[in-house]
């Protein structure tokens, strides 16, 4: 009879803690809802500045900030993009110099990495640089109310689709970017 009872005690414990680990897990790594409607810029920007430590993306117009922005960037993003596939995000100076409506991604905005140097160190060393890195929304796949949280993206940088909307419509092709470690 004893045992029985300690068996139902351990039992319950272990579905409890099973419980606790999932409910856990769920609040970490579920996906986030999406960021509230920002009041609208208006204009055009000049320059965008993403500081990964910081994961923020910030848009100027000269010298005035004038919003700034939570990043996800590539899965491994310490350090500059030496190749495809590493899930790096590149460092360094870049521009947008395409758009693509149909990503994806919702919309997205190219910039033109690799620079020359990335393809001049990935060729000595063997290597495809990689390209393709976007400032881009969300998976289309999840709608316009999921955020997805943590850095998921094979190197671009990632924000929320009504994010991507306000800098869809602020950046003119030729935007400064420039991407900070």
């Amino acid at each position: 009879m004893i045992k029985r009872l300690i068996r139902a005690i351990l039992y319950a414990i272990a579905c409890g803690v099973i419980v606790l680990l999932a409910l856990i897990g769920w609040i970490r790594f579920a996906p986030q809802p999406a960021v509230p409607p920002l009041p609208p810029l208006t204009g055009q920007i000049d320059r965008i500045e993403i500081d990964k430590s910081d994961r923020t993306m910030t848009v100027y117009r000269g010298d005035d900030a004038l919003r700034s922005y939570d990043i996800a960037l590539g899965f491994a993003p310490e350090g500059n993009k030496f190749r495809e596939g590493d899930g790096k995000t590149p460092e360094g100076t870049f521009t947008i110099n395409r758009r693509n409506p149909e990503s994806a991604f919702y919309l997205s905005l190219g910039i033109d990495y690799p620079q020359p140097e990335d393809r001049l160190r990935a060729q000595a060393a063997g290597v495809s640089p990689g390209g393709d890195i976007f400032i881009h929304g969300q998976p289309n796949q999840f709608g316009d109310d999921v955020t997805l949280s943590g850095d998921w993206t094979a190197g671009c940088i990632a924000v929320s689709n009504a994010e991507i909307e306000e800098l869809w419509r602020i950046t003119p092709d030729g935007t400064v970017v420039v991407i900070r470690p």
